[in-house]
């Protein structure tokens, strides 16, 4: 949005706000110097260069083009902090005096700060401005002291103020440069913002990706169902495994070890009786929750009723609705759960014989199935198991491809940018060319995945017939088991 800033923003406000901010900075360590209780001549360094800094404020705080963003009390409060820090540098560097039993130049500082508390004092329109009340009591018993040394012991002149040695500074604090980023591993929270023609034209190249990447992913889950569907009708790979007449398939080993690595019909026993009891213990609870709207609602009705326009309180329907819904929504769940039960126990019963043969292992499942056929199978049989590992690993390769064309995603932000900071945005030339640059050798991939396929299903209807020649029609039994 383009507008003038607010005057906070105007650089010369920031310079005066950042001046203030570099000002409280050094008042705090010379606060922190005086609670250390540091030696009398540091402190009167850090004071002096707090003078300093709330003496550029002052300056800076009157100029033309910021004079009225200030509250009225601002300067006041300045130019009194201003006196206070010149004060306390004077006074403590009257100490460092006092111990070199320099008297005259002591009292002299003295003096000089009690003007300067006073100082304080009138123009910020606080006496206790930064404790200036109780400075002005120790700087008084300080100067009487003196004056008694003086006038008994030392008879020193009192030089004029002018003529004092100018007190050193010890400047602290300073000011930083900007960084760049202020959280420089955070995330930037405004970098995915965007010209409005740009958002919509990165919007209509998402569609276009979409739309190409679920034709090309349907194009690849149609093949394999119908490849599925066409194997199973003729039950293979599963009649490729039985052609030695004995042994268990290796099919049914591997169903069987996850059977027993699961627990077997111990566990799905074990799951069915408790199906009852998490049933009951469900619907207590939703029953119990229906009880407590219903409460509520009823409540609500009485003291309406009663209370009339003075019952200001929201609704029940509109207060528990969510929970209303949801509760519906929960009884629907059960119910469909109860009735996915009684299909679960048919089902479980229909084919627990073939459940507890699997999880009997290797001699039960062997013992169950029938004797089959006594050959060994053809060249029929070796070609059909070759096109069975060509399938899988067309099914493999048709996952990796999937994986890439969910995970294809080319920044169009930055090619867009470029384009309109050019004056040549064209949204449907630029996505097409794109999708065709990124997306062209996948729709290839799935275009020769779906013929290979095509070759593959014809080979093995071809040799179906032969292999089922081959082993004489018998087995038919056994397959079935």
């Amino acid at each position: 949005i383009e507008q003038e800033p607010t005057p906070d923003l105007e650089p010369e406000c920031l310079g005066v706000l950042s001046s203030l901010c570099l000002a409280q900075a050094q008042e705090l360590v010379v606060q922190k110097a005086l609670k250390d209780s540091m030696k009398d001549n540091i402190v009167a360094k850090l004071a002096g260069h707090a003078d300093d800094l709330f003496a550029e404020v002052m300056k800076v705080m009157q100029k033309e083009s910021v004079r009225t963003l200030w509250d009225k009390d601002w300067l006041s409060v300045v130019s009194g902090k201003q006196a206070l820090y010149n004060g306390l540098s004077q006074f403590h560097q009257s100490k460092v005096c006092n111990a070199a039993k320099n008297i005259g130049e002591e009292i002299s500082r003295l003096q000089y700060c009690l003007e300067l508390f006073q100082a304080c004092q009138t123009r910020s329109g606080m006496a206790g401005l930064g404790g200036c009340s109780d400075w002005v009591k120790r700087a008084n018993r300080a100067l009487t002291d003196a004056k008694k040394d003086n006038d008994f012991i030392y008879h020193e002149r009192i030089p004029d103020v002018k003529q004092l040695t100018a007190i050193g500074r010890a400047a602290v604090v300073k000011p930083t440069v900007l960084p760049d980023k202020f959280l420089p591993n955070d995330k930037e929270l405004f970098a995915a913002l965007m010209p409005v023609h740009i958002h919509q034209a990165v919007a209509a190249y998402e569609v276009r990706k979409q739309e190409m990447v679920g034709k090309e992913l349907n194009r690849m889950k149609e093949g394999t169902n119908m490849l599925n569907e066409i194997l199973n009708s003729m039950n293979l790979p599963a009649a490729l495994e039985d052609t030695t007449g004995g042994g268990v398939p290796a099919s049914l080993k591997e169903k069987s070890a996850a059977v027993i690595e699961a627990g077997g019909v111990d566990e799905l026993e074990r799951l069915v009786r408790e199906l009852p009891d998490l049933l009951q213990r469900n619907t207590d609870l939703l029953t119990e929750a229906e009880r407590m709207l219903r409460e509520e609602a009823e409540s609500d009705s009485t003291l309406r009723a009663q209370h009339g326009a003075r019952w200001s309180r929201t609704p029940s329907d509109k207060l528990t609705g969510t929970f209303s819904a949801n509760a519906t929504k929960y009884r629907t769940i059960i119910n469909n759960a109860t009735q996915a039960d009684a299909v679960v126990k048919e089902k479980l019963s229909t084919h627990m014989q073939g459940m507890k043969a699997l999880a009997g292992g290797e001699s039960v499942l062997a013992q169950q199935l029938p004797s089959g056929a006594g050959g060994s199978g053809g060249s029929s049989t070796s070609r059909l198991k070759a096109l069975m590992e060509e399938v899988e690993t067309l099914k493999a390769e048709r996952a990796v491809i999937e994986s890439e064309l969910k995970g294809t995603n080319p920044d169009m932000k930055t090619v867009f940018l470029q384009a309109a900071a050019n004056g040549a945005l064209n949204e449907p030339v630029l996505s097409v060319q794109s999708l065709g640059r990124s997306f062209g050798p996948l729709q290839q991939q799935v275009g020769e995945s779906v013929t290979r396929q095509e070759k593959i299903i014809a080979e093995v209807q071809d040799l179906y017939q032969p292999f089922i020649q081959e082993r004489g029609g018998e087995g038919g039994a056994r397959e079935n088991a």
